[in-house]
């Protein structure tokens, strides 16, 4: 199997395809970690987040807004990246297990059909703010949050873009 094969093959349109995947790691045992994101423009900081995320357990699956959900949530002109390519960049990660596209603004509907163990997100939320929290912990789950690295962000990277092309 390519490279390419192996990354495509971690990825999944929604949650009914990913779903035999899921259950095999569960069945066999593994702590599933589950984090989201549009990722619009991957940088740095997003590869130390996820990376720490996937040393809390066995499995990282991170949720990725479809590019119908980045309009809603960010704007006409969001995404910067298409979600193929965005999902292709992800998947790339050797620590990413699997990729799972949403349309809805939040991931609530998607946690809530994984049940992971886990739940991360960046400590720019509190625990009560991160969608699908109430449901892991009902469900003997953790939540978590991960501190980010300062200096770097999807807004500031294209603030940047745009100031040094004034």
């Amino acid at each position: 199997m390519t490279n390419r094969e192996i990354i495509s093959e971690k990825i999944y349109t929604d949650f009914k395809s990913f779903g035999v995947a899921l259950k095999r790691w569960k069945k066999s045992g593994d702590a599933i970690v589950f984090t989201n994101g549009c990722f619009d423009l991957i940088h740095k900081g997003h590869v130390d987040y996820l990376s720490q995320a996937a040393d809390m357990g066995d499995r990282l699956i991170i949720g990725l807004n479809s590019d119908q959900s980045v309009r809603r949530l960010k704007g006409s002109k969001r995404p910067y990246i298409d979600e193929q390519a965005r999902a292709f960049l992800l998947a790339g990660l050797f620590f990413v297990d699997a990729v799972v596209m949403f349309d809805e603004d939040t991931p609530e509907s998607l946690i809530a059909q994984i049940l992971p163990d886990i739940l991360v997100k960046g400590n720019d939320y509190g625990i009560k703010e991160i969608a699908g929290h109430e449901t892991v912990l009902n469900h003997g789950g953790k939540v978590e949050t991960i501190s980010l690295v300062p200096g770097y962000s999807s807004s500031s990277i294209v603030e940047k873009i745009m100031h040094t092309h004034e």
